[in-house]
């Protein structure tokens, strides 16, 4: 069973922040953002982000976060200036609910409302988690099924593919490139008898190709995974769905995730050019939702993630709709060394900071780098919220850069963009859209990744407050 959740602590009222939970509902193009302080001058390019913004359907609220509708946010940042687009993702099985007014498919924390429907009503696109641009096209993607294409000049959907048959049933929302490989990768799990991992392979030019599939231990939920020069690696935690309890409708997804740590987490090393020659060997039980980077050194792979004692996290996130949280969110900062010859692995806490969202410069994804980005929670208490700060660390000296961008605050994901024809790992920006709960707007920070402690250089204001969004892709300016 799930781990225990710690004992409800003594609620000090509605949270401001929980006005950013509020559905969304004015859509609009690229309009002029408000600018405070002064916009690199090189910095030009678009930022989207992806995110639920609809919390629910025809008077009921949905049972998750996860389960959100999905929509975009974009910035266009360049000549001085920032011009903003904010759109609500309409997928047919989105716009059915809308039109039943009610629940029609089971999504991760909400139920169907009759067994026919949980067997033959096919999944949700909610379009909620994250952005892909691939070829020249941008792309809404959520982890159970296919991309959902938006349009890069005013956000617009433009509709459900599987890029001509190759790409389904799932295509996880978290794709990864290898710049020396000049592709990217990304996997989806599909479910049946033998559950499959399904492996892609994206080229920054070319069509995407379907490089094979691995088996899974069981009906397991995998939400992201790391890439090397090499390598592709996966951490298959012991969280297994108890299927026939969701399709009897005692309880979604959500509810029927099991923690058993007696399996472990069984790490799979996949080697990129022979898919079939799988590594994989049993570890102690924790879970990852989100990596940060990867490489190889001397026979082994390092990787940088958020690591969790436990599946407890996953009620942490839920109860993020309904205010302050009762269960910890446990997430630090580890280093961990895979030794897939002599199958082991070392990890090592890196940072005692509840934390989530690690990212790296993407000029070395894959390869060796120094610095990882977080947002991260600033105190003892502060984990019953979003999160509240953002914080720069130095793998190599364990040195800790932590900036709080005001009184209720809230960043999503920072994103490392990095300086045109610049030399350092660290030489670039930081973005982050941030929600003030003081003011109900939220704005986009811009920050010096070499000196983010100084605060914003600018922040692009919208007129409006935004849901929180997970994750997101910049777009250079051509």
């Amino acid at each position: 069973m799930l781990s225990a959740a710690a004992a409800p602590l003594p609620s000090p009222g509605r949270p401001s922040w929980l006005n950013a939970y509020r559905d969304f509902t004015g859509d609009h193009g690229f309009q002029p953002m408000r600018i405070e302080g002064r916009l690199p001058e090189d910095l030009k390019g678009t930022l989207v982000r992806v995110g639920p913004v609809t919390f629910g359907v025809g008077g009921q609220r949905y049972g998750h976060w996860f389960d959100g509708d999905g929509g975009a946010l974009a910035v266009r940042l360049g000549e001085g200036g920032a011009w903003g687009a904010a759109r609500a993702i309409d997928t047919p099985s989105i716009r059915a609910e809308r039109a039943a007014g009610k629940v029609l498919y089971s999504n991760y924390g909400t139920a169907a409302p009759s067994l026919w429907r949980r067997l033959f009503g096919g999944a949700k696109n909610a379009a909620n988690t994250s952005a892909m641009t691939w070829n020249g096209r941008l792309f809404a993607l959520v982890e159970s099924t296919i991309p959902t294409e938006l349009s890069l000049e005013d956000l617009r959907t433009l509709g459900e593919t599987t890029f001509e048959g190759t790409v389904g049933p799932a295509f996880s929302a978290h794709p990864h490139r290898v710049g020396s490989r000049r592709a990217s990768y990304n996997f989806g799990v599909r479910y049946g008898r033998v559950p499959l991992l399904d492996l892609y392979e994206l080229p920054d030019s070319g069509p995407i190709r379907r490089m094979g599939s691995v088996p899974l231990p069981g009906l397991v939920m995998i939400h992201d995974f790391i890439a090397t020069e090499r390598h592709l690696v996966f951490f298959v935690a012991p969280v297994r769905i108890r299927i026939f309890r969701v399709m009897l409708g005692l309880g979604s997804f959500s509810d029927n995730f099991e923690w058993r740590p007696e399996l472990g987490t069984e790490v799979l090393v996949i080697p990129i050019d022979e898919p079939s020659k799988v590594t994989r060997f049993q570890a102690e039980p924790f879970h990852t939702w989100h990596f940060g980077n990867a490489f190889e050194q001397d026979g082994r792979i390092v990787v940088d993630s958020v690591r969790y004692p436990d599946f407890g996290s996953n009620q942490w996130l839920a109860e993020q709709l309904n205010g302050w949280a009762s269960t910890d969110a446990q997430g630090r900062l580890h280093r961990t060394t895979i030794d897939p010859k002599a199958g082991t692995l070392r990890t090592e806490q890196v940072s005692d900071r509840r934390c989530e969202f690690p990212g790296a410069t993407p000029l070395l994804s894959g390869t060796r780098h120094r610095y990882v980005y977080l947002a991260a929670h600033s105190g003892q208490e502060a984990w019953r919220g979003p999160q509240d700060t953002l914080v720069k660390v130095d793998m190599e000296t364990g040195r800790e850069t932590v900036v709080t961008l005001g009184r209720e605050h809230y960043a999503s994901e920072p994103m490392f963009i990095p300086r045109p024809g610049g030399s350092a790992e660290d030489d670039g920006w930081l973005l982050a859209q941030t929600y003030d709960a003081t003011s109900d707007k939220s704005y986009l920070a811009v920050l010096d990744a070499k000196t983010p402690e100084a605060g914003p250089v600018a922040r692009a204001w919208l007129d409006h407050g935004f849901p929180f969004t997970f994750h997101g892709t910049w777009v250079p300016a051509a």
